[in-house]
């Protein structure tokens, strides 16, 4: 029987929820499973099956279960490790694993969940091995250069929009074009389905992450889920900073010297953001590349349900509130 996102999301949580852990050192697995029971969009997997879905006719999505598993395991353990990095105290409206433990926890913990996303993307049938593991791999390697990238940029202030877009490219899309290309690769699907799909992913993460970047600084923290100007705080090069920094005739770059109070620094700087109309240019931006992802459906041989519902992702991740 076809699947459906219903019935994917039900195997996706029922498959989470049900993970069997060494019964040695439970303390190492304590903080995955408080984590991965702190929910999120559990978009990585989602893509993944509906990728594998919209190619594979009536085969079963339980197929690429494991594979799925597999990257919404490992996006987790990079959450953990980048809110050691960021000292986030919030997550998923929750206290960040280094926050309720400690970050010897978090980076022990993510490190076991490093090798633990790394066994079920292995586990696929043995033709299709050595491509799953070097796309996984490959993807990676990119993520830890978007991440230190990432990190870089914090203590430099001529970081370039392209600079920007690349290194979120890396540090997010990537890993949802993984997911995308995973997905109808497993299916059997063409070469060209299969870079097609990875390249709705890559845009899909851009309007994603251009998004998020919006919502932590105009969002409700509520709905976020995390505090709100914590980019502004920790000097993060966002699209709305780098903008903001090139276009302000150095009132923003003053603000950012200066020795404020975490709340008047976000203050001072969204002041500047609503002067330059900021949020609604990256708002328009995001917009583009949610076209530009369901654009890279255009010319695609797939199942017209999962066709939907890759074009109506789009348009939500463009909106979305949290």
């Amino acid at each position: 029987m076809q699947a459906t996102q219903e019935t994917i999301n039900e195997i996706i949580s029922h498959a989470t929820a049900d993970i069997k852990y060494p019964a040695t050192a439970p303390g190492l697995y304590e903080p995955i499973i408080y984590t991965l029971a702190g929910g999120g969009k559990r978009l990585r997997p989602r893509l993944l099956l509906s990728a594998f879905a919209a190619f594979a006719g009536d085969r079963p999505v339980e197929e690429a279960l494991p594979q799925a598993l597999g990257l919404e395991i490992f996006h987790n353990f990079t959450l953990l490790h980048d809110d050691v990095m960021d000292n986030a105290d919030i997550r998923r409206g929750r206290p960040a694993v280094h926050r309720k433990w400690n970050a010897g926890a978090a980076i022990l913990s993510g490190d076991a969940m490093l090798t633990l996303a790394t066994e079920y993307i292995a586990d696929c049938p043995a033709d299709k091995l050595q491509t799953v593991l070097r796309l996984f791999n490959d993807t990676a390697m990119q993520i830890y250069q978007g991440q230190q990238l990432d990190m870089e940029f914090e203590h430099r202030n001529d970081v370039t929009v392209n600079e920007y877009m690349e290194m979120i490219k890396l540090k997010t899309s990537v890993l949802l074009g993984c997911a995308c290309r995973m997905g109808a690769f497993l299916a059997g699907a063409s070469e060209d389905a299969c870079e097609a799909m990875y390249s709705y992913g890559v845009d899909l993460g851009l309007a994603f992450q251009l998004r998020d970047d919006w919502l932590d600084t105009f969002g409700d923290p509520l709905e976020f889920g995390k505090e709100i100007g914590g980019d502004i705080v920790n000097n993060k090069k966002t699209w709305l900073l780098i903008t903001a920094l090139d276009e302000s005739d150095g009132e923003l770059a003053d603000i950012m010297r200066e020795d404020l109070d975490p709340q008047e620094r976000i203050r001072q700087v969204v002041r500047v953001y609503k002067r330059l109309d900021i949020g609604n240019r990256c708002n328009a931006l995001v917009q583009e590349y949610s076209a530009k992802a369901i654009a890279a459906l255009k010319d695609i041989d797939m199942d017209g349900s999962f066709r939907d519902f890759f074009i109506e992702l789009a348009h939500k991740s463009a909106s979305r509130t949290h």
